[in-house]
């Protein structure tokens, strides 16, 4: 098995039975995997913030900085290489409240639910989920298998 990377603003598709794709340190940022169990293809973006109108040109650059810009662009790609979008396994991680305990930007929150409406725009729900609170988090997704897996303070769990 060999692991590769995704880093913050960062995506990755595979169809390799023997790639686990991982992000880590998702705090108020948004993993997110999905995987097509019959073709075995799977992806995994690691987003930051909800919306690319606060910096256009950054999103032209780096559009998986953006939900609204690195969403549609995962699962594009996904379908682009033999996905079938009524198939796809949606899981997330991520959202969480940290560095801002008076809640004035609700970064994760708003990163949350900007995400279900780009979902539910596009007829896809979230299959497995673990966000919010105040902790950071590890995701990864398994090609081979659709495994996906979140570790955090409280332990590892399977979603």
């Amino acid at each position: 098995m060999s692991d590769h990377l995704v880093g913050i603003s960062d995506m990755h598709i595979s169809d390799r039975p023997d790639e686990t794709i991982v992000t880590y340190s998702l705090g108020s940022c948004i993993g997110i995997t999905a995987f097509d169990p019959v073709r075995k293809i799977g992806g995994m973006i690691h987003y930051m913030l909800p919306s690319s109108t606060i910096a256009p040109d950054k999103a032209r650059v780096k559009p998986a900085m953006f939900a609204d810009t690195g969403v549609p662009l995962l699962l594009n790609k996904l379908l682009s290489m033999g996905a079938a979008k009524g198939r796809l396994v949606i899981k997330v991680a991520g959202g969480a409240q940290l560095m801002d305990d008076k809640n004035v930007f609700n970064i994760g929150e708003r990163n949350i639910v900007m995400l279900r409406k780009i979902l539910w725009a596009n007829s896809l729900l979230i299959k497995g989920q673990h966000v919010g609170e105040n902790f950071a988090r590890t995701l990864r997704l398994e090609i081979g298998t659709g495994r996906v897996t979140v570790k955090c303070i409280h332990g590892e769990i399977e979603l």
